[in-house]
């Protein structure tokens, strides 16, 4: 298994994403390439042309085209058969994430979250559909696929992402409504929108959102929101991931969920407390 930063479940591929609606400042070329670069991601590290092609809707020649100038930039390497990305696309981010403070300000936390339960965490924040991840410690891998700083889910099928959700102002939540494709991931999936503005509710209302199984079978997840007090708004959230496995073999699996729930909580608020001193200290 993995972990909510793993899972499959994407409604589109990463190089499939839907374009904004273009402009007369609108530069495909540009759009293309930074589809190409998208298609890689933790279950496609390495890609032959055919299948970045698949993965993009390019056809080869126009895929070629674009691996090759990325290739001849550093951003992506090749033996001649198959393609992989660089280490030198983490540049692309980095100005992004290097004046977030919120990475650097829940790192300790998330430290601190993660030696006194001995599990994985997270903190991500809402990023048009989905949620992507800022800041993670791993302590084993319990997805199908490895977590990762800059990994993306989609936001209805996380614990994370429904708390983000929850946190939106109405219009900005319908728009995201609009926008995402809901289907089931896993059987206990919630992927109708009446069920999941329910869902919604009810994680607003009480705080924080408990996850089982929905975006992997065997994998549960708690998570809570990050606040900036100074603006009243949900800026990202924190959770904590488990093995339904372990749960299930606890002496008393409620009384467990319950202390987890409770480090969650008391976590996102320590974030929430510095978040909002940085930024009113701005």
């Amino acid at each position: 298994m993995t972990d909510e930063a793993s899972a499959p479940g994407k409604s589109t591929a990463p190089g499939k994403s839907t374009a904004p609606q273009a402009s007369d400042q609108y530069v495909q070329s540009l759009a293309r390439g930074l589809s190409v670069i998208r298609a890689f991601d933790a279950a496609n590290p390495v890609m032959t042309l055919s299948e970045v092609a698949a993965r993009t809707d390019l056809t080869r020649a126009t895929a070629r085209r674009f691996l090759h100038t990325l290739v001849e930039l550093g951003y992506v390497r090749t033996d001649g058969k198959s393609f992989v990305l660089t280490a030198k696309v983490l540049q692309l981010g980095y100005s992004y994430l290097s004046a977030l403070s919120l990475p650097q300000l829940a790192q300790p936390h998330l430290e601190d979250l993660s030696l006194a339960l001995g599990e994985s965490t997270s903190a991500a924040v809402l990023d048009g559909t989905d949620i992507f991840y800022v800041a993670r410690v791993a302590t084993r891998r319990i997805m199908t696929i490895g977590i990762t700083v800059g990994t993306r889910f989609p936001a209805y099928a996380t614990s994370m992402g429904r708390v983000l959700l929850a946190g939106l102002p109405q219009p900005r939540l319908e728009e995201y409504l609009a926008a995402a494709e809901l289907h089931a991931i896993t059987p206990r999936t919630v992927a109708t929108r009446g069920e999941l503005l329910a869902v919604l509710d009810k994680v607003r209302a009480q705080g924080w959102c408990l996850l089982d199984q929905e975006l992997e079978v065997g994998l549960m997840s708690i998570a809570a929101p990050v606040w900036n007090h100074n603006a009243g708004d949900v800026v990202a959230a924190v959770n904590v991931s488990l093995q339904a496995q372990s749960v299930a073999a606890q002496a008393d699996p409620a009384a467990y969920l319950e202390s987890v729930r409770r480090h969650v909580v008391e976590t996102a608020r320590a974030i929430s407390q510095d978040v909002s001193a940085k930024h009113g200290d701005a």
